[in-house]
């Protein structure tokens, strides 16, 4: 009997999907995520898509233009809340939601923090741009002036990109660096100097960041009520 024919492998083009801005973005953000930025060029993402860097450039004309896709992509996972009479019950849900995108993409959180100041704001993705605007229409549908609710999102928004950077921060980048060591290691501190710290040891180590983010919350969307209040409704004629 003869021996039976090997199967022809598939050819190249059968073998990888066609190129689409979608899948290149997708790509770029896979790349960041497990290398970082300074991975993503399109030499590296040619090398990751198995494709000619050059073909690339149909999809994105240069790195800059890949880096705004790439924070458009993460900023399209946030949740899309209906709005609701509590304008400050919102804001928190939103809040939440940016975290957990963020702990999802760590890599890609200085890019979503910096990148848009690079840009001016009418020439941003829209993507970037829908978080402000449904935040604006949330504000403004309470009651705030538009000026206001341009200040609230402003205040909002710095307090929890500050969040955000400081919990990741607090992450031990050494796996073996165990919280007893930790501990050991501020309590080792000289007395004189951080009194405080020292004090504060065990707190400071038992870092839990949603709960940390709900009390900022809580302090920054009650000051921002109080200081901006929403103007009551105009009654019906």
């Amino acid at each position: 009997m003869p021996p039976a024919e090997n199967p022809s492998p598939p050819s190249p083009s059968a073998a990888k999907p066609r190129l689409s801005r979608e899948l290149v973005l997708a790509a770029a953000l896979r790349l960041v995520d497990e290398e970082g930025l300074d991975a993503l060029t399109m030499r590296r993402l040619g090398q990751a898509l198995g494709r000619d860097p050059m073909g690339l450039y149909r999809y994105a004309e240069n790195r800059a233009a890949l880096l705004d896709g790439v924070t458009e992509l993460v900023f399209e996972e946030l949740e899309v809340f209906p709005e609701t009479a509590d304008w400050q019950l919102h804001l928190r849900r939103i809040a939440h939601s940016l975290r957990e995108v963020a702990l999802r993409h760590p890599n890609v959180v200085p890019l979503l923090v910096t990148r848009p100041l690079s840009t001016p704001l009418g020439l941003r993705p829209r993507g970037t741009l829908r978080p402000l605007e449904r935040i604006l229409s949330q504000l403004v549908g309470a009651g705030f002036a538009p000026s206001d609710a341009l200040h609230v999102y402003r205040a909002y928004y710095g307090y929890l990109y500050g969040h955000i950077l400081n919990e990741l921060q607090e992450f031990v980048v050494d796996p073996e660096e165990s919280e007893v060591l930790l501990r050991l290691g501020l309590h080792q501190l000289p007395a004189r100097e951080f009194p405080h710290i020292r004090n504060l040891a065990d707190v400071l180590v038992d870092y839990d960041g949603k709960a940390e983010l709900d009390q900022g919350l809580t302090i920054l969307l009650s000051g921002l009520a109080a200081r901006l209040s929403p103007q009551e409704p105009a009654p019906a004629s």
